[in-house]
């Protein structure tokens, strides 16, 4: 996030002791945030793999349960399953639309 705000100031000629707002920045450059093309790529690629047959070795991967064992410290991390979850409740999307 900032080394990609730091490459849109430097576009527009802009740097961090200048004092403007990230948003002011976007809106001159006309660049959306990184977190919106990741949630686009990432909804595209779900409705890809949902459109595909369960056969499809894609689908398959679905169902390969991880080997047990000693967890790591700190939080669990998230599947791939609940970051699409987040991203279709954000975009006020359902599983069909995708």
């Amino acid at each position: 996030m900032i080394a990609e705000m730091r490459m849109v100031g430097w576009m527009c000629g802009f740097t961090r002791l200048d004092g403007i707002k990230n948003v002011v920045i976007r809106n001159l450059a006309g660049v959306s945030p990184i977190e919106e093309k990741m949630r686009e790529s990432r909804l595209r690629w779900f409705g890809h793999v949902k459109r595909r047959s369960v056969a499809a070795p894609v689908r398959r991967c679905e169902m390969i349960v991880p080997p047990g064992g000693r967890r790591g410290r700190g939080r669990p991390k998230k599947s791939l399953e609940e970051v699409v979850r987040e991203d279709l409740r954000v975009a006020d999307l359902t599983e069909d639309m995708a």
